[in-house]
């Protein structure tokens, strides 16, 4: 069932006030009182910490999206519970992470964030709002309505000629493909600079504020590379402003199919 202009609308409205609450709670919570725990699956550290403050977030994202949920009998995959198959019986489901950059959270350090969206079972992400709770900044899109950030139109500002950002992973920088990515982009820019301490959700974030710059991850064997809630509200985000969200060989990002992982296709943003 196709959503109304009105209903997509009222949705996008939900999710940002779902992220909100959700990054307050975030803010507030004593940090001596945090307890780190490990996950299965994870393809590095970043991807096995969790906190109960997750947890929490993510009780409090699914009380606001629940009556809607209900009314539009949307699916929802979200990180911290498993996977139960709605997202292939409903025609839209939500795709949310509670708390993306949980190993920045655990350390104070800026790039966690907030991520809901909303996608078409097709895989097609049609509502995508990121909340930088750190810097308090709410980032959100829905399909035709562009792209705001705190509530105002935001449109992409390239910085002066001659300059690029690359953004990346943290452990990016361990890999073969760093220096040959670096010294590519040096033979045609002046100046790189570089960050490589984020959550997916706030990478890609800034690949917007610090355009032109990209952020990628090469396709590769074993499970990983992400996941959809690491990647769908963003994807949405750079539809709507015009940027590149595709895997790492130009095809359209999706969200659909059987696994969840991202490591088959990679991806690529770039502005």
């Amino acid at each position: 069932m196709k959503l109304s202009r009105e209903e997509l609308s009222r949705l996008k409205e939900v999710a940002e006030t779902a992220a909100l609450k959700a990054g307050e709670y975030i803010k507030s919570f004593p940090r001596n009182q945090l307890s780190v725990l490990t996950k299965q699956g994870g393809e590095n550290l970043a991807a096995q910490v969790v906190t109960q403050v997750d947890i929490a977030a993510q009780k409090i994202i699914l009380n606001h999206l629940n009556p809607l949920t209900v009314q539009h009998d949307f699916g929802v995959l979200t990180e911290e519970l498993e996977d139960d198959g709605s997202r292939f019986r409903k025609d839209h489901f939500w795709c949310i992470d509670p708390l993306d950059g949980t190993l920045p959270f655990i350390e104070g350090t800026a790039g966690c964030s907030v991520s809901i969206a909303l996608v078409e079972r097709v895989g097609i992400p049609i509502v995508g709002v990121i909340y930088d709770f750190v810097n308090d900044n709410l980032y959100s899109a829905g399909s035709g309505f562009g792209v705001k950030r705190n509530g105002l139109i935001f449109e992409l500002k390239k910085t002066e000629t001659g300059k690029f950002t690359l953004v990346y992973d943290r452990s990016f920088q361990d890999t073969p493909q760093y220096s040959m990515v670096r010294s590519q982009l040096l033979r045609e820019y002046r100046e790189i600079r570089e960050i490589g301490y984020g959550g997916a959700a706030l990478n890609a974030v800034w690949v917007l504020e610090n355009a032109p710059a990209q952020y990628a991850k090469a396709p590769k064997i074993e499970l990983g590379g992400g996941s959809f809630w690491d990647y769908a509200a963003s994807a949405c985000i750079f539809n709507e402003i015009g940027a590149r969200a595709e895997t790492f060989t130009g095809e359209p990002l999706s969200f659909a199919g059987s696994s969840t992982h991202m490591n088959e296709v990679g991806i690529f943003y770039s502005a």
